[in-house]
């Protein structure tokens, strides 16, 4: 028991410095690329949409290649390649003379961005059935609270000079990257290792296995649609709070550190305990509805506390992610966790994909100045269709599942 809490203990660290150097740069990204551009809020928008989608379309090619390499070779030097390649990025962002070295640093970052995958997949190797759901939820919250730290970070050094956030972000996840090499441990065990079956690498595939269980495949739709509709705060959260409410990167870092408080605790604190008193059948679809309401009253914020208050019903509805995370997990073998999670961790690449090339233009077209109807919200009102749908979908399939 100790060691299993050691270990997890040491995957948490390393997820966390990582989300820090993410969150980091988020409040800076749009005044830097307007820097670089010389373009204002609305152009900004698009870069950022481009350079976003560079990296997860690179996650999604590499994220289950990966994933199957850890099945045979081990968690730990892939995590290792991961955190290398990605301080690497961070640090020419912080070189770039211009808008192409981001663009550079964006495929590499993409191509090794295999950290949350090999996370999960390491949990996954440590945890039972039962635990799996609580310590998926472990990742979230390490997720909620770089987010407090990271975006503190950025936005006021990003008031000193605009590129100081990245070498800072550079610096911490090369630290990360050495306590990886010589502290975190292996998890996965000789016996569970396998060889590397080629066609697995080939983004998506080894989701068709999972259509033989019954109902899984309408949760992984549900799945899909809320990490869908979820793009839509990092696509346009900083862009929308500019265009909105004129905030400086410090006001955008407060922000996001308040979105991180949030998370932090729903993810780490009350999934594992809402599970045990509602069951996961009642978690997933009322945490599916919360993610709705709170996403379509994001559309309605006309003045900053609005914004915050509505934070509430959607941070609480993260509880239905880890959960089910951990469903989906509970239908595989422990052999095939690697694949299994390198290819969800594809499928949120393409929706982290597809979410750019749908949130990004849709609040340029309605904030950009011949635009007929004025309205910086737009792209939350159309998520939160997205997780009405999805809603539905966890709905059935809860009910196909007859889990409790």
């Amino acid at each position: 028991m100790k060691s299993k809490k050691t270990a997890l203990f040491f995957i948490f660290i390393t997820v966390l410095v990582d989300v820090i150097g993410i969150g980091i740069i988020l409040p800076i990204i749009p005044d830097f690329i307007m820097e670089l551009t010389g373009e204002g809020t609305a152009k900004a928008v698009i870069y950022g949409m481009w350079l976003t989608t560079a990296f997860a379309g690179m996650q999604f090619l590499f994220s289950p290649v990966l994933g199957e390499i850890s099945d045979q070779y081990g968690r730990k030097p892939i995590l290792l390649i991961s955190l290398l390649g990605l301080s690497i990025d961070y640090l020419v962002h912080a070189w770039a003379p211009t808008i192409v070295w981001l663009f550079i640093g964006r495929f590499l970052a993409g191509i090794t961005g295999a950290s949350f995958t090999v996370a999960t997949a390491y949990i996954a190797d440590i945890s039972s059935d039962e635990e799996k759901a609580k310590n998926f939820g472990l990742i979230g919250a390490a997720f909620g609270l770089g987010f407090i730290i990271g975006p503190g970070i950025g936005g006021y050094f990003g008031e000193i000079d605009i590129r100081l956030p990245f070498y800072i972000a550079a610096g911490l996840t090369f630290a990360n990257f050495l306590f990886g090499w010589f502290v975190v441990p292996e998890s996965l065990t000789k016996e569970n290792r396998r060889k590397i079956e080629f066609k697995k690498m080939i983004p998506g595939v080894s989701l068709f296995a999972l259509r033989n269980y019954k109902g899984v495949l309408l949760l992984i739709l549900a799945f899909f649609l809320a990490n869908l509709a979820g793009q839509a705060l990092p696509s346009v959260w900083s862009y929308f709070t500019i265009e909105q409410f004129d905030w400086n990167p410090k006001q955008i870092g407060f922000s996001l550190m308040v979105v991180g408080v949030l998370v932090a605790i729903v993810q780490g604190f009350l999934v594992g305990k809402v599970v045990q008193w509602f069951g996961k059948r009642k978690v997933v679809t009322f945490g599916f509805l919360l993610w709705t309401i709170g996403m379509f009253l994001f559309s309605q914020a006309s003045e900053p506390w609005m914004l915050y208050a509505f934070l509430i019903p959607y941070a609480l509805g993260g509880v239905a992610g880890p959960t089910v995370q951990g469903i989906i997990s509970n239908q595989v073998s422990q052999k095939e966790q690697g694949i299994l999670q390198g290819s969800i961790t594809g499928l949120v690449s393409v929706t982290a994909i597809l979410g750019q090339l749908v949130f990004a233009p849709v609040f340029y077209y309605f904030i950009k100045p011949e635009t007929i109807y004025y309205f910086p919200g737009a792209a939350y009102a159309l998520a939160a269709v997205f997780l009405l749908i999805a809603f539905g979908c966890a709905f059935v399939a809860m009910k196909r599942l007859e889990l409790k």
